[in-house]
């Protein structure tokens, strides 16, 4: 059971190398928001409603915690077994889902739109994890690991190789722009959007890929930039000085919660939690409240850096 920790500083936040106490904010701990989860995935943060969204992957739901009631309650019901979530550069929210094998858009007015779901004849396999870029474009990756099974989608057969795709922004055009990743999962973007970042989440040990961003279109030049040595990351998002916040554990207590890096791959910092954390994000009225998406619960805090827009 979650015990809070009452003191300051906060010990579940954890200094790995010093250039990491300049995103630490003394007077804030690791809060639970909520609890109750199979497998919690893909927050994402409604700042003109004050609430964060996230997946419930087995249960088969989307929940919502309001900020100002605390409040937890199914904002979708069935989700087709949602998993990564974000918003477009228009405020909309976007969906990867397993069960379905696509992603979505949902309206203004709660009507969706399929933005993809085939590709010449063939299903997408499982789509997993999103971002928005600048120019509007939407980048997914699709493993097949909600078809593998029937806890997380349904299982079924694979039709297109394991890949990273764009949508394009203003064509709707479908580009697969890298295939040579081993289970790509998580995605995100560097600040200034020149390089891409993908857990390889199949590798052994698993690996978070970098790769340059051409035009903004296509990708080259892929390279191991993290070696998780033992460690899981999942999801992950970029802070505004191009720190990586990763989800990570599953090998251990000790790597449970969220691992820092900075821009030149060092780990400078962990966030210990009590379960392993899946995927996380930014938000609150500064985007400086970290929101952590573990297990079976939602985890938040407070730092001292703001995330990207657009993650």
């Amino acid at each position: 059971m979650w015990q809070p920790n009452l003191r300051y500083p906060d010990d579940n936040v954890v200094v790995l190398d010093k250039s990491f106490n300049q995103y630490r904010v003394m007077l804030a701990s690791v809060e639970q928001l909520y609890t109750g989860c199979r497998w919690s995935e893909g927050p994402v943060w409604f700042g003109d409603q004050r609430a964060l969204l996230w997946s419930d992957i087995p249960n088969n739901r989307i929940l919502r915690w309001d900020e100002e009631t605390g409040a937890t309650t199914v904002f979708r019901k069935p989700s087709n077994n949602a998993n990564g979530n974000t918003r477009d550069r228009q405020g909309r929210l976007v969906t990867c889902e397993h069960d379905s094998r696509r992603v979505t858009r949902t309206e203004y007015d709660g009507s969706i739109t399929v933005l993809a779901d085939t590709f010449q004849g063939k299903k997408f396999n499982s789509p997993n994890d999103v971002v928005v870029a600048s120019d509007g474009a939407i980048w997914f990756t699709d493993p097949p690991f909600g078809i593998l099974s029937y806890y997380e989608g349904h299982k079924d057969e694979s039709e297109m190789i394991p890949a990273v795709w764009r949508i394009d922004g203003q064509t709707g055009q479908l580009t697969m722009v890298c295939n040579d990743i081993p289970g790509p999962n998580g995605l995100a973007f560097s600040p200034d959007e020149k390089i891409l970042y993908v857990v390889a989440s199949r590798a052994d040990p698993r690996e978070i890929r970098a790769y340059d961003v051409i035009d903004g279109r296509k990708l080259a030049n892929g390279r191991v930039f993290i070696n998780a040595q033992g460690g899981s990351p999942d999801g992950f998002r970029v802070d505004i000085d191009g720190n990586l916040w990763c989800g990570w554990g599953m090998g251990s207590e000790d790597l449970d919660g969220v691992r820092i890096f900075n821009k030149a791959a060092e780990p400078i910092g962990h966030i210990k939690l009590p379960e392993r954390a899946a995927n996380l994000c930014f938000g609150g009225r500064y985007r400086n409240r970290l929101f952590m998406a573990a297990s079976h619960s939602l985890y938040a805090l407070y730092t001292n850096t703001q995330g990207v827009a657009g993650g």
